[in-house]
């Protein structure tokens, strides 16, 4: 089964053809996707989308960008949005230095807000991280060690260090269309070395369209790329990359009932 695990459907990029994206990712294969809320005022738009869809679930949460403008959300805001039905995450959270959107300060006590409704509500942490390295690895340690919860390191191109902390924490971590960058060596050194049962794929789209369709706006239908180079990558067949990336899938966002899919 091939999954996209971290897609942006309500994003405005898909404003004219939405439902034509949600057919592609169908006709190429997708059988599940998680699509992301990155603010809680988008979440009523991104938790619609997933209840009109059998094959699409989704989280509920705040990017690190937008941070600032969730100073009063709390835990408890959280889990409540959490307990609607097909919620299976929490997030995207967590930190990200290269921009300062937020106020670092700010993006840490948020994400601590975030950690906490994972550790509550049992639901994955979706975690972004940027240029954060050492502060992030502190943070999800410290969180942890209050009570475990499932970590995801969404889209991961940081250092190898943190890599290995957060595989310490019996993290995952999930592959996108920058591990088929020219220049992304660093990435798929990393990749090489990640726990092999830990693995998942994400497009992040509409964003870091895979090559060879770099350049255009991504869609879950060109995850096939994706799931070729980490294949590549893992010395796995094609095959074997598609039943470990399914496996490793429904072991950390175990909520989604193993049989749904498109076809069924």
């Amino acid at each position: 089964m091939l999954i996209d695990s971290h897609v942006n459907l309500h994003a405005h990029q898909y404003d004219e053809d939405r439902e034509a994206v949600i057919d592609r990712a169908r006709a190429a294969g997708i059988e599940l996707m998680v699509t992301i809320c990155d603010k809680i005022p988008s979440f009523e738009a991104v938790h619609a989308i997933a209840m009109a869809e059998s094959d699409i679930w989704c989280t509920v949460g705040a990017h690190p960008h937008e941070a600032k403008d969730h100073l009063d959300l709390t835990t408890e805001r959280l889990v409540e949005l959490a307990g609607r039905p097909k919620v299976i995450g929490i997030g995207e959270t967590g930190l990200d230095f290269h921009y300062d959107l937020s106020p670092r300060d700010v993006q840490a006590d948020v994400f601590r807000a975030h950690a906490a409704a994972a550790r509550q509500t049992g639901l994955p942490l979706v975690v972004h991280t940027r240029e954060a390295d050492q502060v992030m690895g502190d943070i999800l340690e410290e969180e942890h060690a209050k009570g475990p919860f499932k970590i995801l390191m969404h889209c991961y191109t940081s250092g190898p260090e943190l890599a290995k902390r957060m595989a310490a924490l019996g993290a995952w971590f999930s592959v996108s269309g920058i591990a088929t960058f020219k220049q992304a060596q660093e990435v798929r050194d990393i990749i090489a070395d990640m726990p092999a049962d830990k693995i998942i794929l994400e497009t992040d789209c509409p964003y870091l369209a895979p090559v060879p369709m770099r350049g255009r706006r991504n869609e879950p239908a060109y995850l096939p790329h994706i799931l070729d180079k980490l294949a590549e990558i893992r010395g796995w067949s094609r095959a074997e990359a598609e039943q470990r990336t399914e496996d490793a899938f429904f072991a950390v966002f175990d909520r989604i009932p193993r049989l749904v899919s498109a076809r069924t």
